[in-house]
Parts: C-alpha cells; structure tokens; sequence
C-alpha cells in the first residue's frame, strides 16, 4: 500500500502523455494533408526567425503593453516548469524535493520560480481584466464567437490555478518553509495558514501537489482544442514561415512556363511544359484545405486568435467583412472537421458535399483583400493570411472564372490593350503630350 500513490501518479502520467502523443499524431495527419512545398531552403535565416520571433518574441513586444506580459508569461511558464520534472520523479520515486540536495543553489531556483509565478499570476490577471472589463475591440470582433472567447478565458483560469497551487505547495510545506531558503514569496502566503496543524498543513501540501500535477497534464492535453497550441507550433510555423519579400506573390510555374513560350516566337506552339515542376496542376488555386500547403494548414494551427491581424488590417478598419484571424479560424475549423471524417470513416477521406470555400469563407471576404500584407506583417508568429486568400482567388479566376467585374475588365484590358485602361494601344502615349 506504501507504494499506491506512486502507482497512481505513473498510470495518470502514462496516460496524460499517451493522449498527448495520439492528439500530436492526428495533428501531424492533419497538417500534412496539405500539398507539398519546398521550405528548405535558406536555413540559417529560418533559425534565426525562430530565435528572434518565436524565442525572443521580437515581434510580441511592438504592442509594449501586451508584448512584456507576455513574455512574463512566457518566461514564467517554461522556467517554472523545469520544476514538473521534480515533480514527476518524487511522484515516481516517492521521494519529496529530491533535488533540495543542491542547498543553496536549490533555494536560488526555487525563489526565482516563485517570483515568476507571482509575475504570472499577475500578468494573468491583467490579461484577464484587458479582455473582459475593459474589452478591447480586437477580443470582440465577430468572428469571437462562444468558444473562441471562453477558450481565451478558460486559459486564463488555468494559469492562474497552477500558479496559485505551486505557490500554497511551497506555503505548506512545512520542511521547505524551515528551510528558509527559496521561500521568498511563499512565506508571507504560509502565514495565512500559520493557525492550522502540521498535518493538516500535510494534507493541503499534498492535495496541491496532486492537483498542480493533474493539472498540467489536463493543460497539456487541453493545448490541440484549442487556441494555445501556438505554444507549441510557434517555433516550428516561424522556422517555415516565408522569407521572400511580402510584395512577391507566388506563380504556378506551368502558367509561367506557358506564358514564356507563347512569347517566343521561336517556341513550338503545340508543346506541353511536361519537366518537373512544369506539370499542369490538377486544380488551379484552393477551394478546400487539401489544397493549401502544409505550411498553411501549419499557419491555421498556429493562429493565437489574438487579432492583431484583424486590427491591422484595412478592409476591416472600413468595415468589410473581411477579418484575416476569421480566415486562419475558418481553415483549422475545416481543417479539423476533415479530420474528423477521415477517423469516422477509417483512415479515408469520404466527400462531406462541404468546402472551405463558401461554407466557411465567403467570395466576399476574398475579394475586400487589399493585398497590403498589414496582417502578415502584424503576426508575432509569423502567419501568413494573405497566402490562402490569394490561393483562393486563384482557384475562383482560373477554375470558375467568378472574377468581379472589375478584375474582369482590368484583365480584358491587359489582353487587348497591353495596359489595365480602356485605351487603344495607338493612345497610349498620348499622355506625355498633355
């Protein structure tokens, strides 16, 4: 019976990590649902994104306010939890503080990781009054429906509980607060149960211990529903987000290849680009997520729903509908319900009748794009809204021809005139005369 606790705590880890890993598998699938892209190249420029945006929250910190909160957070949550691995070898182990061997140096980390979860527990707060008292507008957009906007509360929560319950751990434990050493912020809590036992202050300890642990198991595994899975695909969305310049859109080489040869005049007008990379595609552009690339699918999962993107962007500001965080919203949900039905139906995919275009995103959002990359710019993890935009238009030009009349005429125009204007290719010069 001596041992029961340490049982428990092994089948609860066990299966907290087993879940994890199954979530991280279908997550995989999902991602990888997506068309092939070369992201490979230039390596040493995309570790050095990471460093500096997903590591260094280099782009967190242009909203002063939010980005240094958020690294207290994000300081505070890595570097208290180098104390999860205590934790799983006394629960294993049975054994209690069994790195207080260290002396001083245990007292050092120990008081620097209480001073963090107090900076957390504060920072939360303030995340949590920014949200739902003073309710700054990008947290109310449209898109913020039900779930988005509890699931950013529900995370809020959470911290604030693991935090609280690491530090009443260290307040009632009685051996540690004799110690004297480390318990810098823990000792003033400790004296609001200086009337209590030593063994109630036992039994306290312990069920914060427990719940602390549970806890961050039930986090972990909350991460893949939702929105805070950025914490994880952070790094790996910056390594592979893009280096060309945000001005530079992407061609489908078989048009290009195309348009190559029917300006030469020395060209074979039957031939068929047909070497590798020339293949007419099968579909031009994106109506469902299976034809985004991966690195989109990636973006989707990475999204923080924090609305910088939205805030930025300026179709929004003048109250089009469009919304970049509802696009990157949009393609995880299909992304997800795709997902769904390949489990239902054994690993295969079977038609649903539904897209990712009009079902989830409208031709109307599409085309309020400006184009200004305002959203990608704004991302702190390197998202790229406009690239799914653009892929959908695509696929409406090129597969439906369902342009606006605009475009149509503009693209006329180009055709017969040479130029976007409705001028005869003899008047074009006319202009430098007046």
């Amino acid at each position: 019976m001596a041992f029961l606790p340490n049982i428990i705590f092994a089948i609860i880890l066990i299966l907290g990590i087993t879940y994890f890993s199954r979530n991280v598998k279908k997550l995989i699938r999902n991602i990888k649902l997506g068309r092939d892209v070369d992201v490979s190249d230039n390596k040493s420029q995309r570790w050095k994104n990471m460093a500096m945006i997903a590591l260094g929250q280099s782009k967190m910190v242009r909203r002063p306010i939010a980005g240094i909160l958020h690294i207290i957070v994000y300081l505070g949550f890595i570097i208290i939890n180098i104390e999860v691995l205590e934790i799983i070898i006394d629960g294993l182990l049975g054994t209690h503080r069994v790195f207080s061997f260290l002396g001083g140096l245990y007292g050092v980390l120990i008081g620097s990781f209480e001073i963090l979860a107090a900076l957390v527990f504060i920072a939360v707060v303030v995340f949590w009054i920014r949200r739902n008292i003073l309710k700054l507008q990008r947290f109310w957009k449209a898109e913020m429906t039900s779930w988005p906007k509890n699931d950013g509360n529900f995370i809020l929560y959470f911290e604030m509980v693991l935090m609280a319950l690491f530090l009443i751990m260290n307040a009632t434990d009685v051996h540690f607060q004799e110690m004297q050493s480390g318990n810098v912020i823990s000792q003033h809590i400790a004296v609001w149960f200086g009337g209590l036992s030593e063994s109630t202050l036992h039994i306290i300890e312990r069920s914060a211990w427990w719940l602390h642990i549970v806890g961050i198991l039930i986090f972990l595994n909350y991460l893949y529903f939702s929105k805070h899975l950025h914490i994880l695909l952070a790094f790996p969305n910056t390594f592979y987000g893009k280096l060309t310049p945000q001005g530079q859109f992407n061609n489908v080489e078989a048009v290009t290849k195309e348009v190559k040869m029917m300006m030469d005049p020395n060209a074979d007008p039957f031939a068929v680009p047909a070497d590798n990379g020339g293949e007419i595609p099968a579909k031009f552009g994106a109506s469902d997520v299976q034809d985004l690339t991966w690195v989109n699918l990636l973006n989707a999962y990475t999204c923080t729903e924090c609305g910088r993107c939205t805030s930025e962007c300026p179709a929004n500001q003048t109250g089009k509908k469009l919304s970049p965080r509802k696009i990157m919203m949009d393609t995880r949900d299909r992304l997800e319900e795709v997902g769904k039905n390949i489990d239902a139906n054994n690993g295969e995919y079977k038609d649903d009748g539904k897209q990712l275009l009009d079902d989830y995103i409208t031709r109307e959002e599409l085309w309020a794009c400006t184009s200004c990359n305002a959203c990608v710019e704004a991302c702190p993890v390197s998202i790229d809204p406009l690239s799914i935009i653009l892929e959908m238009r695509r696929y409406l030009v090129m597969e439906q021809s369902a342009a606006p009349m605009e475009l149509n005429n503009m693209m006329t125009n180009i055709e017969n005139n040479g130029a976007p204007w409705p001028y005869n290719q003899m008047d074009r010069l006319n202009w430098k005369n007046e």
